[in-house]
């Protein structure tokens, strides 16, 4: 899936179909508290990414969400990292959830979406992180400490994308909906929609 021309009426085509199924736990998906969280922990709207680290689909939207997620204000993201491209992928994602610990999740994501290209192999994610300016010594510690931690959240995001069938990366959850590589026009009228229907009484708790 490609964002960028025409990504702005995807989220219209995807519109009827409801992010989750009957036997999803909805609470699970949209508060667990070990999922790394960004934008305004009181919005009215909820976008959960499910993302990995080697999809040239995410890196292509981030821009696109950070600046939606951003200037929007009311916007509540949920990173769900779903590494399921690479043994690399799987990797950065670590990296990333390590860093959480020491409240640098978004400056290891950035700088993971940051590296062009795709099948991006494991030193070079190092690197990446190394010269992102995370305390590495804290990073490894962290690392270690909180593996069996960080394998059980990756896990939970498998098993509820699997639950809620999903094809790849990126798959967003907005409000009530999923979609799939939007750009910034595309995010933009996604929230408008899913605010409409939450007002209408269709949300997603």
């Amino acid at each position: 899936m490609t964002a960028g021309a025409g990504a702005a009426t995807l989220f219209i085509a995807a519109a009827g179909q409801r992010a989750l199924a009957q036997d999803v736990d909805v609470k699970a998906i949209l508060h667990d508290p070990e999922a790394p969280e960004a934008g305004n922990p009181k919005g009215d709207v909820t976008i959960v990414n499910f993302t990995d680290y080697n999809c040239p689909f995410c890196k292509k939207a981030e821009p696109d969400l950070n600046r939606i997620v951003k200037q929007d204000g009311k916007v509540r993201l949920v990173y769900k990292d779903w590494p399921i491209l690479s043994e690399a992928s799987v990797y950065g994602a670590q990296l990333a959830l390590a860093a959480k610990y020491q409240g640098r999740y978004d400056l290891v994501h950035h700088a993971l979406m940051s590296i062009p290209g795709k099948r991006i192999p494991k030193p070079k994610m190092l690197e990446a992180v190394k010269n992102s300016g995370v305390d590495m010594n804290r990073l490894n510690a962290d690392l270690k400490a909180h593996s069996a931690s960080i394998s059980a959240l990756l896990q939970r995001n498998l098993d509820q994308a699997t639950a809620l069938g999903l094809q790849g990366t990126p798959t967003y959850l907005i409000g009530p909906f999923r979609t799939m590589a939007l750009d910034y026009a595309g995010f933009k009228e996604a929230l408008a929609e899913a605010r409409r229907r939450q007002a209408a009484g269709d949300r997603m708790e």
